[in-house]
């Protein structure tokens, strides 16, 4: 990763999430076909910016939000936003 595209990335990540070395997880739990939404925000009512079919780079997950739901933060290409992660397994 080019140094100012992970400065950008750290700079987006809110104050309190989790940091961390980007790992790979696959999609689980969802019925087959089915994407897992990537949100703006960690929250089920953000709007959708891109989704997830198999795989994805986490950065880090939190479930400091405010319904306590763990999130986590993902890339997928140039996509970047907040993921659930009850449907995200470490690949």
């Amino acid at each position: 990763m080019r140094p100012f595209a992970a400065t950008l990335l750290l700079a987006i990540l809110p104050v309190g999430a989790a940091r961390a070395e980007p790992q790979a997880y696959r999609v689980t739990g969802l019925a087959p076909g089915e994407p897992l939404s990537i949100r703006v925000e960690p929250d089920a009512a953000a709007e959708v910016v891109g989704e997830i079919r198999q795989r994805a780079l986490v950065f880090g997950c939190t479930n400091d939000t405010p319904s306590r739901t763990t999130w986590c933060r993902v890339r997928i290409g140039r996509t970047v936003g907040w993921a659930r992660r009850r449907y995200l397994t470490p690949d």
